[in-house]
This record gives structure tokens, C-alpha cells and sequence, in this order.
């Protein structure tokens, strides 16, 4: 009861008392060490259990016991263990036979579960058990490297086992069946597969609508049996009208058979599933019958209208369409308004086929819409409102497609900024219909709102500083009508850190309430600018969210397994492995991790651990790389934000792979920065005096090759990272947030960070060779030190300027300041890293100088000047790291000073209402930055005493 109420002090102290009594209590052990496990002395808990393992219990409790002890240990492999000597005890006990074969399936042993089904099934034959064993076999299979193996070995010999069950009529369930169809498509016996679906086995399938009719469909067309394929999804057409992904099959395979010239057979049936339309005359009376149908039915269907409009861009894709009489695809669309207008899904139903429209009929069509929505206006001049909801929805259907055709997007400045007011006057005159909404819901008219945004989006883009505040206005004011909208969060997230501004953002993404793979898919949208704004702690936090999920997928993904054994669910489990695979190798997991690590040493190392202590908590080692370069996957969602825009606007397959190109170049140079980091202290310095003719020992040797080795990949990195960006790619403002690499260069960091490892190869030639006869690495120490101060100061220099500044009534700000604060910090951090390197050779050869001083009395043994221009580097770094502190204070003090108040907000275009959104907008703004700035400068003060402890 102690421990499940989370009370392991109390928990450990009872399981003493019973320990006290009764001292071989295998059970009283095992909590006890769950007690020690959850208090952190994983140690001790791991020596109590292993004592109790070594006993090999066989009751129930000390079993179920260990088992949750090694799950929370993340040791899943010990539960075989602990099984495998149960079973040997208890041989005919099917409990603990099914647990081992569970504990094999959490660790992925696909072989020895196929064992362990077959000693269940032998101890009691029920069918579950013998398709366990089956199923493992089809396991083996999608695991082995060799796909040869796969298809010779373990799939026939999977389907024999199955064939021997249905040869003694053993067949019982679905699930059986599912899997010899699962087994005969990945030997890819579709004709046998077939018939298993239309045999009697087939009768079975009966869970999901449709399953058979899916199954013989899919086979179908493996086989390329068109007839079979058009012929059943006729006749399913007919059943339902409405199925969108019959018709496609329907057409796919009418125009299969013309090029094909098939035609059908005179005498007998035209094929098994019935007769076959092999023409377009055919196709189209098709389409007009379901069409008649429709108008005849109860409840309105999309489908025919929509199939009838697929039907034309078919045809004209073959280059004939109007010899068919299907009629104008602009008045089928005026139709299908007509009848659908009021419904949401009218704008995306009509956004597929806006491309049948010739350009010069845009405005005529939308006109058309205009024309025959019921909008009443109150006086002359004033704009006509829709009177009920549907007519809004009509109305905003429209608007969608305006901005989809362009109409928008060709006006002037001035009409833009009428359409805005235009729309905010129809959003706020929509919330009327939504007063009843409750909190959860939207409201009808958001979407007026997030079009104007887009249209004063446009406006930014085109150089009107002024439209982005007033994007941040509406759209916080949408957020207070209908604070569960995650358009208007997401959009917001976005804006904000394209203006630098980190801190509204953290609470905006936390209120999205991102549930599980959302982690990965729209996670980039938090962990690309939290840390690069200088919000460490929210970043640090950030990490830990994304990285909470990844590494609970492992444990989840497991569970999920085992749950699909339990209750024959065996097509899901090759779903559930993939799903883990993709997400191991994700993009933004391996970003999270690299970016995590690089953060947690610039927050650390050196300050309140060693880099060595924090390196090795990290278990970071220079030679490892644990990125699946090869495998990367890109689980972005990057349409997560609507866009209206037209198909030229909108993020295109070509911004998708650019991105992905980018994302992993900027990963390679992170992570191989954070292994050359990695590597510092294994050069580490052994403090014995070296004779200058020793050479290293082998060891570190070899590890300086490492770093010389990564410093090669990283320089190639780098080439690469260049000339990716000569490309000047831009993403649309809504599409992927570029990375930082273009920074990176550009201020500097980049050449400074690579200097840097450069000097450690040096410091280390020095350390071998000695002081005697090094005249020359000492110099060239010297000249490293000197372009490295000078590099840090350049790289200083574009970090001077206002942050926020007022121009013209305006805010303007400059987020790339900031960036270039953080990656200064960053870089001087490395810099303080490779200076205690330094550190730590330079101190015992100066202690030898000064004990030959001493022995041969002499005054005067000349000073190498090795010494003298590290000390003069590490004055130099004490001050421009001082000079920065007082900068950033600087820059603290004007942006308390900065009266945001005393901004003329003149522009005629805010409301009353608005100018308070406005207001609290900029509040967040000067807040963040203000944030911002005091991080930096806290964590560059901790830097600043790390220097005052580097003199030798």
C-alpha cells in the first residue's frame, strides 16, 4: 500500500520489520527494493533483487514483484532470466510459460518466442498459442537482414504451419485467418491469398466493414485484374454512393482497360465480381445514374458531384473532355456551392479542383458565389452581414477561395488593409452566433480572423513593419473569444519567435496540450528557438518534454506489442515496429538530444561540475556517434498551420527536401562540436614530469587522432553548410523556421569554434614534445591566441546594437542580435573549455621550471613564451567577457526604460479594443527580450569567474 501511494520511506521500513521476522521473505526483498529504486539507490536495489534472482523464485508475488522492479530499472532482459529459471521449475505451468514468452516479446527475441509459443501450445493446445509461434516466424522474417532468408526460410515455413491447421480444420478465429493472409501477400501469392478471401475461411473476416470486399480489392490489383477491380467497386458504388475511394478504384481501372483495349467476353459472365465498365460512355452514364440517384436519396451526398468533377480533370488530363457532355466545371462548382456552401468541408471539397477554372474567370466565379448568399445589408454603405450561420459559412467559403485564387494577393496596399477591416468587422460580428459556445469550442467566424492575419502576414513580408504588431493584436484577440483555438496559438508561436520573442511562446505551446507523437511532429515549432533565444531554462525544459516521449515510446511500444499478442490483433504488430523504428530514427529526436547535451555542458561544465563530470554523466564519448545518418526520418508536420495560398505560395515538395537537407546539415555540425567538445578531457594530463623524447602512451594518442579525425569532418560539415546557403533558399512564412547555420557563419562563430579545436592539436603537440625545442609550436600557440581574441571581438561587435528599437511610431526588433549573444556565450564557453586544457598542461611544466630554479639557484632560467601568451590570452578573454557583462546590462537598462506606453499607437485602424491587445503584445515582447538578456548575462558571469581561477 507504501508504495502505492508513493510512500517508499514507510514502504522500506515495514518490508525491514517483516525481514526482521521472517529473514527469507523473497517477497518483503523485492518491495524493499522497489522502496530503495524509487528513492535513487538504484544500486543497492539492483544488489537486493539480483540476491533474491539467484534463488530462482517460483511464487507468483517475488515474480510479478521483479518484474515491475526490472521494467522501472529499464532492464527488461533480467525478466527472461527470472522466467527462463521459473519454467525450468515449474514445467508445465502455463502462467509462467506465457510470461516468458511476453518478457522474449518485450526484448524483441523473435526466435525464442517462436520457441517458447510451441512448449505453451504442447503444455495446452489452444490455437492462440500455436499462432503466437507463427507470428513470431513473420517476425524473424521482417527482422532479418537478409530479405532471401526471409522469403525461403521463415515465411513457407510459417505458412506450412498454418496450412497444416487448416488442413485439420483447426481454424477458429479472424485473427488466424488475418495472418494467412498476411503471410501469403509477403511471400506475394496474391492469387492464393485471393482465394483464402473468397473461400470459406473468408467468412470469418468480419470486424471491420468491408474487410473482405478491401482485401479482394487489394489483391486485385497486385494481380492487375482490372475487370475484377472495376466490377467490384461498381458494385460497391451502387451499395454506397458516397465511398470516395471506390470511385477512384473505379476510374483508375476504367481507363486501365481502354489502354488496354480490353473488351469483354461474348458468351460468359464479364468477370467474377459481375459486369465491367470498359468505356468512357460507360463511366459517364455511371456517374450521371449515381448522380439522379443522390437527388432521390434522404440525406444530400458529396460523392457523385465531387466523382463527376474528378471524372472531367481525367479527361482533360487524357486531352479530351468536351465530347462527353459532363457540362462546365464552373457552373458544376457554382452547383455544388449552391447545394454544399454552408457546410466546412465545401472549401476543401472545391480547393482539388479549383485548377479546372481558366485564371481569366476567377473573379466572375467568385462573384457568382457573392451573388446568391443571403447577406442583408443595414444601411447604403455599410457592409452586408449574413442574417444565420449557414449563410456565414457560405460567406466564409468564399473568402477561403478568394485567397486560394489569388484575388488577394494581386491588390494594393490600400485594398488589403480594407479587406482587414472588412474581415474583422464580419469576425466580430459572428461572434454573435457563438455566445452559447462553450469554452472548448471554436467559434464560427475564427477563420475571418486568421484570414486577415494572413493577408497583414503578406503586408510584413512586403516591408510594412507596422502589420506584423497588428497580426499579434488579432489574433490575441481571437485567442480571448475562443481560447482553444490552435490556429491562432500555433500561429502565434510562430510570429513570436520570428520576432524573437521566446517567452509568451513556452505557455502558448504548454496550453496546445501536445499528446504523444505530437512531440515529434510539431515539436520544432518550441525546441528551434528556445535555446537560440537565450531562454535556457525554458529550452532545458523543452528538451526534457520532447525527450520524456521518445524515451517512453521504447517502454510503450512493447506494451502495445504484447497487448496485440494477447488479443490476435498480428497485422498490428509489424505497424507497431515500424512506428518505433521511425520514431528512433527521428529527425527531431536526434536534434533534441544534441542540442540537449550542448545545453546541459554550457549551463554546467566547469561552473557547478567539472566537463569531465558533466561528460561523463552524459556517458558522451568522442569516438561514438549514436545518429542514424543513413535512416534519418522527417516526422515534421510542416502543414500544421493553414494556408490558403495558392499552390505557387504554398510550401512545395522542393521546400520539404531543402529542409530536411538543411536540418541535417546543421545536425552533423552540432553534433560533431559536441563530440570534439567530448574529447577534451580524455587528452587529460598526467601529472608525472615528461621527458620530451617519451612519446604518449597509446591511448591518448590514439584519442588525439580522434579529434584530429572529427575536426576533418567537421571543416567538410561546414563546406557543405555553405554551399547549401549560397542556394538562398526561402521557405514561405508559414512553411519550415530555417535553422541557424546562416547565423552561425555569418557572425563568426563558426571560424572561431573551429580555431579553437585547432589549438587543442597544438596544446597537445606542445605537451609531447616539451618545452626544450617546441620554439616553433610555441609561436604558432601565440599567433592562435592573438586571432582568436580578435575573432571573439569581431564576433562581439555584431552583438552591439538595440534589441528593440522605435522607429516611425513602430517596434521593430532584432532577433538576430540576440542569436548572436547566445552563440557568443556559447563560443566563449568552448573557448574557457580549451583554455583549462591548456590550463592543465601549462601548470607542471612551469612547477619543473621552478624546481630546476631551485636547484641550480640561478635567478634567471628565461621563461618560455608559451607562458606569457596564455596569461596575456586569458587577460584579454577577462576583459572582453567584462566588457560583454556590462554591454548586456546596458542593454538591460534600456529596455526597462523603454516606455512602450508613450508609442503613438496612431494608426487610425485600431479599435479601443484593439489598442489594449496591442499594448499587452508589446509587453510580452519587451518581456521576453528582458528575459533574455538577464540569462545571457547571468550565465556569462559564471563564465567570468571560471576565467579568474585560469592563471598559472
Amino acid at each position: 500500500d507504501y508504495l502505492d501511494n508513493g510512500n517508499n520511506k514507510m514502504a522500506i521500513q515495514q518490508a525491514d520489520k517483516l525481514l526482521k521476522k521472517h529473514k527469507d521473505l523473497h517477497c518483503a526483498k523485492v518491495l524493499k527494493a522497489i522502496g530503495l529504486q524509487r528513492t535513487g539507490k538504484q544500486d543497492e536495489a539492483y544488489a537486493l533483487a539480483q540476491e533474491v534472482a539467484a534463488l530462482e523464485p517460483t511464487d507468483d508475488n517475488s515474480l510479478q514483484a521483479l518484474t515491475i522492479l526490472y521494467r522501472e530499472m529499464h532492464r527488461p532482459e533480467l525478466v527472461t532470466k527470472l522466467y527462463e529459471a521459473a519454467v525450468k521449475k515449474v514445467p508445465n505451468s502455463e502462467e509462467y510459460h506465457s510470461h516468458l514468452f511476453m518478457a522474449y516479446a518485450r526484448v524483441g527475441e523473435y526466435k525464442k518466442m517462436q520457441q517458447a509459443g510451441m512448449a505453451l501450445y504442447k503444455i495446452v493446445p489452444k490455437n492462440p498459442y500455436y499462432f503466437w509461434s507463427v507470428m513470431s516466424l513473420i517476425m524473424q522474417s521482417i527482422s532479418a537482414q537478409d530479405e532471401n532468408l526471409s522469403k525461403t526460410m521463415f515465411l513457407p515455413l510459417a505458412e506450412r504451419m498454418v496450412e497444416k491447421m487448416v488442413k485439420e480444420d483447426k481454424i477458429e478465429a479472424e485473427a488466424e485467418v488475418e495472418l494467412y493472409y498476411m503471410i501469403l501477400e509477403r511471400l506475394e501469392k496474391y492469387k492464393e491469398a485471393l482465394d483464402v478471401v473468397r473461400g470459406k475461411l473468408g467468412e470469418k473476416l468480419t470486424s471491420e466493414l468491408q474487410s473482405r470486399e478491401n482485401k479482394c480489392m487489394a489483391m486485385y490489383k497486385k494481380l492487375h485484374r482490372w475487370p475484377e477491380c472495376n466490377a467490384l467497386a461498381r458494385r460497391l458504388l451502387l451499395k454506397n454512393s458516397d465511398d470516395w475511394q471506390f470511385y477512384i478504384t473505379y476510374f483508375d481501372s476504367v481507363f486501365q482497360l481502354i489502354d488496354e483495349s480490353w473488351t469483354p467476353p461474348a458468351e460468359e459472365e464479364h468477370s467474377l465480381e459481375g459486369e465491367v465498365h470498359c468505356s468512357i460512355e460507360q463511366a459517364v452514364n455511371f456517374i450521371e445514374e449515381r448522380i439522379t440517384e443522390e437527388s432521390k436519396s434522404s440525406r444530400p451526398l458529396r460523392g457523385p458531384y465531387l466523382a463527376k468533377l474528378e471524372l472531367i480533370r481525367r479527361l482533360r488530363h487524357r486531352g479530351c473532355n468536351d465530347e462527353y457532355k459532363l457540362g462546365d466545371p464552373e457552373e458544376l462548382m457554382f452547383q455544388y456551392f449552391k447545394k454544399f456552401g454552408d457546410k466546412p468541408c465545401c472549401f476543401t471539397d472545391l480547393k482539388v479542383f479549383v485548377d479546372l477554372l481558366p485564371p481569366s474567370q476567377y473573379t466572375k466565379f467568385i462573384r457568382q458565389l457573392l451573388d446568391v448568399i443571403p447577406l442583408a445589408a443595414a444601411a447604403e454603405n455599410e457592409v452586408a452581414l449574413p442574417g444565420d450561420i449557414k449563410a456565414l459559412q457560405q460567406h466564409l467559403c468564399v473568402v477561403q477561395l478568394s485567397r486560394l485564387l489569388g484575388i488577394y494577393h494581386a491588390m494594393e496596399k490600400k485594398q488589403k488593409l480594407a479587406v482587414v477591416r472588412e474581415l474583422m468587422l464580419r469576425y466580430r460580428h459572428g461572434l454573435e452566433f457563438g455566445k452559447s459556445c462553450l469554452k472548448t469550442e471554436l467559434q464560427f467566424s475564427d477563420y475571418y480572423c486568421l484570414l486577415a492575419v494572413h493577408l497583414l502576414l503578406d503586408l510584413w513580408l512586403e516591408g510594412e513593419e507596422a502589420a506584423v504588431w497588428q497580426c499579434l493584436t488579432l489574433l490575441e484577440e481571437g485567442l480571448s473569444h475562443s481560447p482553444s483555438n490552435a490556429q491562432f496559438k500555433l500561429l502565434l508561436i510562430r510570429i513570436y519567435c520570428r520576432l524573437g520573442a521566446f517567452e509568451p511562446v513556452s505557455e502558448l505551446y504548454s496550453s496546445l496540450d501536445a499528446k504523444h507523437i505530437q512531440h515529434d511532429t510539431i515539436g520544432y515549432l518550441l525546441t528551434r528557438y528556445a535555446g537560440s533565444l537565450g531562454h535556457y531554462a525554458a529550452a532545458s525544459q523543452s528538451c526534457n518534454f520532447a525527450l520524456r516521449f521518445f524515451h517512453s515510446n521504447q517502454k510503450d511500444t512493447s506494451e502495445y506489442i504484447i497487448q496485440a499478442y494477447k488479443y490476435g490483433a498480428f497485422e498490428k504488430i509489424p505497424e507497431f515496429i515500424a512506428f518505433r523504428n521511425r520514431l528512433n530514427s527521428s529527425l527531431h529526436f536526434a536534434q533534441v538530444r544534441t542540442e540537449r547535451m550542448l545545453l546541459d555542458l554550457l549551463l554546467e561544465a566547469n561552473i557547478s561540475t567539472s566537463l569531465e563530470e558533466s561528460i561523463k554523466s552524459m556517458s558522451l564519448s568522442p569516438e561514438e556517434d549514436d545518429i542514424p545518418w543513413k535512416d534519418l526520418r522527417d516526422n515534421r508536420d510542416l502543414t500544421v498551420l493553414f494556408s490558403w495560398d495558392p499552390k505557387d505560395r504554398d510550401i512545395s515538395e522542393e521546400h520539404r527536401k531543402l529542409s530536411l537537407e538543411e536540418e541535417t546539415l546543421w545536425l552533423r555540425i552540432r553534433s560533431l562540436t559536441l563530440r570534439l567538445v567530448s574529447g577534451l578531457p580524455t587528452l587529460g594530463h598526467t601529472i608525472q614530469p615528461k621527458n620530451s623524447e617519451k612519446t604518449a602512451e597509446n591511448g591518448v594518442s590514439s584519442k588525439i587522432d580522434t579529434i584530429r579525425a572529427l575536426l576533418q569532418q567537421l571543416e567538410a560539415a561546414v563546406d557543405s553548410g555553405k554551399k547549401f546557403l549560397e542556394q538562398k533558399v526561402q521557405y514561405p512564412v508559414l512553411g519550415p523556421p530555417p535553422t541557424r547555420m546562416a547565423g552561425f557563419f555569418s557572425n563568426g562563430s563558426c571560424q572561431c569554434q573551429t580555431s579553437l579545436f585547432y589549438l587543442v592539436s597544438d596544446i597537445y603537440e606542445l605537451d609531447t614534445n616539451g618545452l626544450e625545442d617546441s620554439a616553433e609550436i610555441q609561436e604558432r600557440i601565440g599567433n592562435s591566441f592573438k586571432s582568436l581574441v580578435e575573432r571573439l571581438t569581431d564576433l562581439f561587435n555584431k552583438c552591439k546594437g538595440d534589441l528593440i528599437e522605435v522607429r516611425d511610431g513602430t517596434l521593430k526588433t532584432h532577433p538576430n542580435l540576440l542569436e548572436n549573444l547566445v552563440f557568443f556565450v556559447e563560443t566563449i564557453s568552448i573557448a574557457l573549455w580549451v583554455s583549462s586544457y591548456c590550463d592543465s598542461v601549462l601548470r607542471p611544466f612551469k612547477s619543473n621550471l621552478q624546481k630546476k630554479k631551485k636547484k641550480k639557484k640561478e635567478s634567471s632560467v628565461a621563461m618560455p613564451p608559451v607562458f606569457t601568451h596564455f596569461l596575456d590570452y586569458v587577460t584579454e578573454l577577462q576583459t572582453l567577457t567584462s566588457n560583454v557583462i556590462d554591454h548586456i546590462k546596458g542593454l538591460e537598462i534600456i529596455l526597462t526604460a523603454l516606455k512602450l506606453e508613450e508609442l503613438s499607437l496612431k494608426d487610425t485602424l485600431l479599435l479601443q479594443e484593439e489598442k489594449k491587445f496591442t499594448k499587452t503584445v508589446q509587453g510580452k515582447v519587451q518581456s521576453s527580450y528582458h528575459h533574455s538578456v538577464q540569462e545571457i548575462g547571468e550565465l556569462l558571469k559564471k563564465r567570468l569567474d571560471t576565467i579568474k581561477k585560469l592563471k598559472i
